[in-house]
């Protein structure tokens, strides 16, 4: 693993330098941009460490380019000038970390370790396999990116974690990232799926339960809270969470401590806390079936995983993974042709990665050929009548979807018009700027409002407008 460290002060050099390469690293140094760029144009680097004031100029302002050339190698950035404009461009190029200094010379070499191990982008890894199997965190759209700079900035803390996103994005994907990435990952990480558990059983399921504290409880029975202790308890579809079992769940959060069922001993939490749910819990709130301090209490880093659609330049990327991994679990080895890579790019995959994911599996499968055509992604497109959810040509049925929805999402009586039109607007606007390619004032005349409206929706929906910026 190299680094290339970019420093004019020798001492600060010297002593980053002795901290790496005690940890393993090769460490090649250079005191100017000029030969920064020579050395990363000969050969590859696992990281880039730099100091923003350099003789020959400004480090940052030429991290963009470097991230366009150099798209695997993380980047690290120390500066002494500690104003809040620094932080702010370190963060715009996408660096991994910021250091202002002086700093902790330990922290930052945990955090080398981090960016070129954890995240997987040494030069031995390829960007599909970053997170490992199953749905992998991989993007370079900026939607993506702004998941991953997310992830990054929460990883050494314990400030709790509200993931959103549409099912089969990859929720549990952040979660465990944040616990392997993170200071916990030495410990458990445990997910509970809220929705999955009957409500009279959940509150046993979380906190535990006493001896005789009710019929069928025959043993103190240790619950997810306590299980997690030392890592990472992960609650997953927390939007489903029964109102009673909330209110605990508050209780809980706010003193650090919870009471096993039928018990009167207080048990500490150590624990990071976090939660996911691909619902809209304003209309939740608003319905009365979500408490709104526990939103509070949650929303402290919130994380929105885009939907695949919002993200199309990622599909090839995620379905040569997936076809590498199927061939690794026994399926026959497929590559892809670029007209099928362009055709499965324009679908909109409801279900996400996760209905990607299954597509490619059955691709693997069916295919007549070892290379995949446009023909052979059409032919298992027809070979599915029942599923209208991705061929493009098939047209859309609005009255289905929605009672499909109805059916799948349960709304709660009295409040089914507000999370309609909730469950709606978002990916309604999400259509729109892309077809704006993210331009407000345009998109604001298509759908034939204010745009302050749309402004101010945009932000109720967390869409960001700039992620869709080039997309028409």
């Amino acid at each position: 693993m190299s680094v290339l460290l970019v420093e004019d002060d020798p001492s600060i050099a010297i002593v980053i330098t002795a901290a790496l390469e005690q940890e393993g690293f090769t460490v090649t140094h250079c005191e100017t941009l000029e030969r920064r760029d020579q050395l990363l144009g000969e050969r590859e680097f696992s990281a880039l460490v730099t100091d923003v004031m350099l003789p020959d100029g400004d480090g940052i302002e030429s991290l963009a380019v470097i991230g366009q050339e150099h798209p695997a190698m993380p980047v690290v950035i120390v500066s002494a000038q500690n104003t809040l404009d620094t932080a702010v461009r370190a963060s715009d190029t996408g660096a991994f970390e910021y250091f202002p200094k002086p700093f902790d010379i330990d922290e930052l070499v945990r955090t080398v370790r981090q960016a070129v191990g954890k995240r997987g982008l040494d030069n031995e890894t390829p960007v599909e396999d970053q997170f490992g199997d199953g749905m992998p965190l991989v993007g370079r759209s900026q939607a993506m990116q702004a998941v991953f700079r997310m992830i990054s900035r929460v990883l050494r803390n314990d400030l709790t974690v509200l993931i959103l996103g549409e099912s089969g994005t990859g929720k549990e994907l952040v979660a465990e990232a944040i616990h392997e990435l993170g200071d916990r990952r030495t410990g458990p990480f445990v997910a509970v799926n809220t929705a999955a558990i009957p409500a009279e059983l959940i509150e046993s399921e979380l906190f535990g339960h006493e001896k005789g504290a009710f019929t069928g409880a025959v043993s103190r029975h240790i619950g997810k809270f306590e299980q997690a202790a030392g890592g990472t308890l992960f609650l997953d579809e927390i939007g489903d969470m029964p109102m009673q079992a909330q209110t605990r769940l508050l209780r809980a959060l706010q003193s650090g401590t919870i009471r096993r069922v039928g018990g009167r001993e207080e048990v500490r939490l150590d624990a990071r806390i976090i939660a996911a749910t691909n619902k809209d819990l304003k209309p939740q709130i608003a319905a009365g079936l979500f408490r709104e301090d526990l939103f509070y209490r949650l929303n402290v880093v919130p994380i929105t995983m885009p939907p695949l659609r919002e993200r199309p330049e990622d599909i090839e990327a995620l379905t040569r993974h997936f076809l590498n991994l199927a061939a690794r679990e026994g399926l026959p080895r497929r590559t892809l042709g670029e007209d099928a890579a362009e055709l499965l790019s324009r679908q909109p995959w409801r279900g996400n990665v996760r209905e990607l994911r299954n597509f490619v599996y059955r691709l693997a499968l069916l295919a007549r050929d070892n290379q995949i055509d446009a023909a052979a992604v059409n032919d298992l497109f027809e070979a599915e009548p029942g599923d209208n959810t991705s061929h493009p040509d098939r047209e859309i049925d609005l009255d289905s979807a929605v009672r499909s929805w109805l059916d799948a999402n349960r709304p709660e009586p009295g409040n089914i018009h507000a999370q309609a039109v909730a469950a709606v607007e978002r990916p309604l606007f999400a259509a729109i700027l892309a077809q704006t390619g993210g331009n407000q004032i345009r998109a604001a005349s298509l759908l034939g409002i204010n745009r302050n409206t749309l402004r101010k929706r945009l932000n109720d929906l967390e869409l960001d407008p700039d992620a869709f910026a080039g997309r028409h």
